[in-house]
């Protein structure tokens, strides 16, 4: 079993960025994503430096609808 890396939530940001996600809008402490031709928006909490759960970082990779592979690629 691979050790996958610990991911904040600014980082979260920067690996959907380079798979064509962008900032919508921004809700408090949460970064609303969107890309064209996605049908949902995939809210990313930011807590400073702060690492994501692991239900969280999970919940993300599936709204974005992607594979954990092509998100820990991203990143």
């Amino acid at each position: 079993m691979s050790v996958r890396p610990a991911v904040t939530g600014k980082d979260a940001i920067r690996a959907l960025r380079s798979l064509g996600f962008r900032i919508d809008r921004i809700e408090g402490s949460h970064h609303i994503m969107v890309k064209a031709g996605h049908p949902l928006s995939v809210p990313v909490p930011v807590h400073g430096n702060k690492v994501l759960p692991t239900g969280t970082l999970a919940s993300i990779v599936r709204m974005a609808g992607l594979t954990k592979d092509q998100f820990f690629q991203a990143l």
